[in-house]
């Protein structure tokens, strides 16, 4: 193997994204930077309009993301930059601490960059990687689709030519309803064909950049024919040069109530760029680390606050760019960032001239297909008979915490949205613990064949030995439903019932207690209470929580159990059972 194809050792100062470094990956990865660079700036400018910011602070963020991520990070494909939704959760935060349009808006929204940072940094260091678990997939699906709707309905009147209006999604939606009337033609036309265009090659040339395109064009279509001076927005003057390195200069009392909200923002970028990571890491056959991943985040946000810019995340769009231009390592993010500071101190002025209606289809066109109803639609076709018999209006979980995350972004705003998402999964799921599906069990033709008689409503079940199945751990939630619903199974010529335990993989100290309480009770109305295929610490529990009182007879299956209860000789497991022997499962 000759030296230009050998993977070389990482030495130890070099960071994991850069591991196994080949020199045949160069030309593919400066070619992947460039094209990532043409979608990069568009959009940087974009996003910072989201966060109510001049444009140019999204250039400014995404310099120091892209050089400081690929230290700590272990991607070797996530672009670091801003993002939609972290920009209207940043703008949203914001507007709470500093006022809308004043001098210290920008730089409380490099406070809260900061302020995110060292908390991602934080939480790297004790290694909470886990975080990102606490938001399930259909809370943060219907989270986005809200995101995306929100700053949809927020980008409309730079569209169209009117005022944009205040408050929430709806009434944003009804003030522009009422303003229709008063649109600029001249901004409404321009502004729908960059639109139109923008979505046409996405569609068809899937390789052409796209927004790069249309920016251009409406620059020179400004400078050309002076449409500027018809009444047609601009963005307006933008500082050249690169920002100055300095801590934001905002008061002790913006950071600390910048804490709060910074964590949720934490959650919502985290989330977002860690599944982007994963992705590509699947593709290329290599790991990612959570926690590295929180030390790359925490440091890209730190710098760009640090320089003046905003809350940037794993961006998914960029990053299947680079990955699609032939991205094998962060060298790309390095050259993108080698052609932004280039854009910052040649290219500014050239964007002087960019039309706010370009600028807001960019927005619209980069974000609409964030509006995902399939996978909405997806989450409520979840749903058949027997779930709906078991679970009832709560069989839909998942669509209902997406749902209410949506809403809760249209009605509350951003954040009040991402946490009733998740506290109505959470409810939800608790209630769903609490009422576990006890199945009445019937056997039918075949060895050992046991199942749920609402499966098999042709097999009558036998009375005299009632056979259930908890489909569920047990614990103090739910064990008096467990127990409720096995005495209303018992029936005046039952002598037995054997609780398959199969599917009980934990119990507590309440739900070992009601196990010893409900073979007591039905012992003084002659029934008895066998046990089958317990597992280990299940039987454990119960002998340690209620020494001396453990259920009798523990069988290794059903059939067994059932003939011990009709008296026909079975022999249960020794009590207790002994100890396990080497390469024996002891379970």
């Amino acid at each position: 193997m000759t030296d230009r194809t050998r993977t070389t050792r990482r030495p130890r100062w070099l960071a994991p994204s850069f591991g196994g470094y080949r020199r045949t990956w160069l030309t593919g990865d400066l070619l992947a930077g460039l094209t990532v660079w043409a979608v990069l700036v568009p959009e940087s400018l974009a996003y910072a309009t989201i966060a109510g910011v001049s444009p140019v602070v999204g250039l400014y963020a995404a310099v120091p993301s892209l050089i400081l991520y690929p230290l700590l990070g272990s991607s070797r494909h996530l672009v670091v930059a801003t993002m939609s939704g972290t920009a209207a959760l940043s703008a949203s935060v914001v507007a709470d601490v500093a006022s809308q349009g004043g001098a210290d808006f920008a730089a409380t929204t490099a406070a809260l960059a900061v302020v995110m940072g060292l908390l991602c940094a934080l939480a790297g260091v004790v290694r909470m990687g886990f975080i990102a678990s606490f938001i399930s997939e259909p809370v943060l699906k219907g989270f986005i689709i809200g995101l995306a709707l929100t700053i949809i309905i927020g980008q409309v009147p730079a569209l169209l030519g009117i005022d944009k209006p205040p408050g929430s999604f709806f009434e944003k939606l009804w003030g522009i309803l009422g303003e229709l009337r008063d649109i600029d033609w001249l901004t409404t036309a321009v502004g729908m064909a960059s639109l139109v265009v923008i979505l046409v090659l996405k569609r068809y040339l899937p390789l052409v950049p796209a927004s790069l395109v249309v920016v251009l064009t409406g620059i020179a279509a400004v400078a050309l024919f002076g449409l500027d001076e018809q009444g047609l927005d601009i963005v307006g003057p933008i500082d050249s040069g690169l920002p100055s390195l300095a801590l934001p200069d905002v008061g002790l009392d913006h950071y600390l109530a910048l804490v709060g909200p910074a964590f949720g923002v934490l959650l919502i970028g985290f989330a977002e760029g860690l599944g982007a990571a994963k992705t590509y890491a699947a593709k290329e056959g290599y790991d990612v680390d959570p926690n590295a991943e929180l030390l790359g985040m925490g440091a890209a946000n730190v710098g760009s606050g640090l320089f003046g810019g905003m809350v940037v995340n794993g961006s998914l769009s960029k990053t299947a760019v680079n990955g699609g231009a032939g991205a094998k390592s962060q060298v790309s993010g390095l050259t993108v960032a080698a052609l932004t500071v280039i854009t910052l101190l040649f290219l500014t002025g050239l964007f002087e001239d960019l039309p706010e209606a370009v600028l807001a289809a960019v927005v619209i066109a980069a974000v609409i297909e964030l509006v995902d109803i399939a996978s909405l639609s997806r989450l409520y076709r979840v749903w058949t008979g027997p779930l709906g018999r078991i679970y009832r209006h709560t069989t839909r979980v998942d669509f209902i915490a997406a749902l209410a995350a949506l809403l809760g972004v249209l009605v509350f705003d951003t954040l009040p949205g991402l946490f009733i998402g998740i506290g109505v999964s959470v409810i939800v799921l608790l209630y769903r613990s609490s009422r576990p599906h006890v199945a009445r069990l019937v056997r039918r033709p075949g060895p050992g064949d046991w199942v749920d008689q609402d499966r098999a409503p042709e097999v009558p079940p036998t009375t005299d030995v009632v056979v259930l199945r908890v489909e569920s751990g047990l614990f103090f939630a739910n064990a008096d439903h467990v127990r409720d619903t096995v005495l209303d199974a018992v029936r005046g010529d039952t002598v037995a019932v054997v609780l398959d335990a199969e599917t009980i993989p934990t119990i507590d100290v309440t739900g070992a207690g009601m196990l010893v309480a409900l073979r007591d009770r039905l012992a003084e109305r002659g029934i008895q209470l066998l046990v089958a295929k317990s597992i280990g610490q299940v039987r454990d529990v119960v002998a340690t929580a209620e020494p001396g009182a453990d259920v009798p007879g523990r069988y290794d299956s059903i059939d067994a159990a059932i003939k011990a209860a009709r008296g026909v000789s079975a022999r249960p497991e020794q009590q207790p059972p002994p100890p396990a022997t080497p390469g024996q499962d002891g379970t």
